[in-house]
């Protein structure tokens, strides 16, 4: 059977389930991965007191031990759900997420709620990888970003709402309940899939998990330069992104006062990505994936530049209004960097796509851990750590553009 033969079989063959039920069903397992990170936020000095935690460099371990143990659940399941088909890949994710979430709740020692948190980042990368791949193998061109769409604007909500939920559950019980409501979250999109997703691979159409063959794409997709360099710029933004998630409670409630209305400020800065990846698709269509990613990265580089001046200026603590303004425009940026420069690392790979999303988001995500966490160990309470951050993360980020678009139009010349 040719592939394309199979492609049609495939297509014919999967039953699809409503639209708006597979877009609500995909959101919510897509969105664990976001509510996981940013529901803690405004539970870490609950969790530093109830686990005696002294030093706060400590607590920003709650954000990157979850994305720590996503880098290496990101590199098994695009090969696995290639393998075993989508709809196994994704429950198998989902358990281990719910024993990761157990093992956090039940925690009685940081050592051990920090282990709870890695195999809660191994296991989200199940859904998170896998649910995509299942996406891909139904709809394909325009249909498939349709579908994407409106999966992604209930997942960039996410980001919005997750630190209000944290604070809301806090009001009425103990921190350990969040992880209640995330195995809550996660038990009922599993059972959802379970019983109303049909698997979307075929049998005849998986391939085995082969050591000899992966190693060799592997190599492949290691040695292009244009790919690896694109893959660090990823990082550079990424780690950012960790740097702001790690320090932010301590920033809006430590050191601006802001108090109970910290999910309110969080979700005003994250407001300007949404808007952004809403009209993404418009503007890069217009000017290019290159010029967008050379005038987002060039506005956060100035931002930040700016933020880190009057950080200096004010003793590490520039007016509110300032830092509001500053973030909003900084924040905007994201949402124009990583859609394009992921587009931009998965456009040479061809028939090694799979494998390499899940090299190019465990890479990126290692970067940003030891970036972030760098940078982390220099916050003292003031924002001078989170601006020259984001000052040195830009400028390495628009190094490695320039370096990765000079090696993409070499391999395009040969």
């Amino acid at each position: 059977m040719s592939l394309l033969t199979s492609q049609q079989a495939t297509e014919t063959q999967i039953k699809r389930l409503p639209e708006r039920e597979l877009v609500a069903l995909f959101a919510l397992m897509m969105s664990l991965t976001a509510l996981s990170m940013d529901a803690m936020l405004p539970a870490f000095p609950n969790i530093a007191e109830s686990l005696a935690i002294v030093d706060y460099q400590k607590t920003q371990w709650i954000v990157s031990a979850m994305i720590l143990g996503m880098v290496f659940g990101e590199i098994l399941f695009g090969p696995l759900s290639d393998a075993i088909g989508r709809k196994k890949s994704i429950l198998l994710g989902i358990s281990i997420y719910i024993i990761g979430s157990v093992v956090a709740l039940l925690a009685s020692s940081i050592e051990v709620f920090l282990l709870g948190r890695m195999i809660q980042g191994f296991g989200v990368a199940g859904p998170k990888i896998a649910s995509r791949a299942l996406i891909r193998d139904m709809y394909k061109g325009a249909a498939m970003a349709r579908i994407m769409s409106f999966v992604m604007m209930v997942f960039i909500l996410v980001p919005l709402l997750a630190p209000s939920v944290g604070q809301l559950v806090l009001k009425v019980a103990d921190w350990r309940w969040i992880f209640a409501l995330l195995i809550a979250q996660a038990a009922i999109a599993g059972g959802w899939l379970l019983l109303r997703q049909p698997e979307t691979l075929l049998k005849e159409n998986r391939i085995p998990l082969n050591r000899k063959r992966l190693i060799a794409d592997v190599r492949v997709i290691l040695r292009r330069r244009d790919v690896m360099a694109f893959t660090v710029l990823l990082g550079c933004i990424f780690g950012g992104l960790m740097l702001h998630i790690s320090t932010a409670q301590s920033i809006f409630q430590d050191v601006y006062n802001t108090g109970d209305r910290f999910p309110l400020f969080f979700a005003m800065l994250a407001i300007g990505s949404s808007i952004i990846n809403f009209s993404n698709g418009k503007i890069v269509l217009r000017v290019g994936m290159l010029r967008c990613v050379i005038g987002a990265l060039s506005v956060l580089l100035s931002t930040a530049f700016i933020l880190l001046i009057a950080a200096l200026y004010f003793n590490g603590v520039p007016p509110f209004v300032l830092f509001m303004g500053l973030g909003m425009v900084m924040f905007s940026c994201f949402g124009m960097v990583f859609g394009n420069v992921n587009a931009m690392a998965m456009e040479p790979l061809g028939s090694m796509a799979g494998l390499g999303a899940s090299l190019i988001s465990s890479l990126s995500s290692m970067i940003a851990i030891v970036l972030s966490t760098i940078a982390g160990q220099f916050y003292n309470f003031t924002v001078i750590p989170l601006a020259s951050g984001f000052v040195i993360f830009s400028l390495i980020a628009l190094f490695m553009l320039w370096y990765g678009y000079k090696y993409s139009q070499r391999y395009a010349e040969e």
